[in-house]
């Protein structure tokens, strides 16, 4: 006697597939429309460059010699760092700018997104140009002319000896942005 095969148990349905959630970044897309929107703060960031470079100009360390039958005489102590003490004053004044401006990019709600970071990168980067170039050609060095003219007066020019220090600028305006990335309860997309 056999006995006969008992059935397999049906099968259970495959779930319903659940709802995908909304991802928060959209993707090229979305990183056009920031570029788009912050064109006004890429440009007005690289604006800010040229009081950046007025304000070297004003701060940095300078000697005044005075030309003689002998050669250039220095007018009181002349500083021994002044080289380091321009660097310094422009690295300062450059992580100055950036700091306010990336705290200002994340004020802008409506700018907000991945495009702003990549709008602060090259903003950053060309503010940093415009304050070295505007503060070298403010201050120029003496030329032989000058040097030669017996009863002049000279100081020095102002000249960045240390290129690292035109990353201050982006960098400080990532860092200020991402900060408040970071810090922000809720980060104000506000992107369907």
């Amino acid at each position: 006697m056999s006995i006969p095969p008992t059935p397999a148990p049906p099968l259970p349905a495959p779930p319903a597939p659940a709802a995908r959630p909304q991802a928060f970044w959209q993707g090229w897309p979305e990183v056009r429309q920031d570029l788009r929107r912050g064109l006004g703060l890429l440009l007005g960031f690289a604006v800010a460059g040229a009081p950046a470079g007025l304000l070297w100009w004003l701060l940095a360390p300078k000697a005044e010699y005075r030309i003689t039958d002998a050669g250039p005489v220095a007018v009181g102590p002349p500083a021994a760092e002044l080289q380091v003490g321009d660097d310094a004053v422009l690295l300062l004044v450059l992580l100055g700018l950036g700091l306010g401006v990336g705290f200002a990019a994340w004020l802008r709600r409506r700018g907000r997104g991945v495009g702003t970071l990549l709008v602060l990168a090259v903003g950053g980067s060309l503010a940093s140009g415009v304050a070295w170039q505007l503060g070298e050609l403010l201050r120029r060095p003496p030329t032989e002319a000058q040097i030669a003219d017996v009863g002049a007066s000279v100081t020095t020019g102002l000249t960045l000896g240390s290129l690292p220090v035109l990353a201050a600028t982006p960098f400080a305006a990532l860092l200020a942005y991402l900060c408040c990335a970071m810090v922000a309860p809720h980060d104000g997309l506000g992107r369907t």
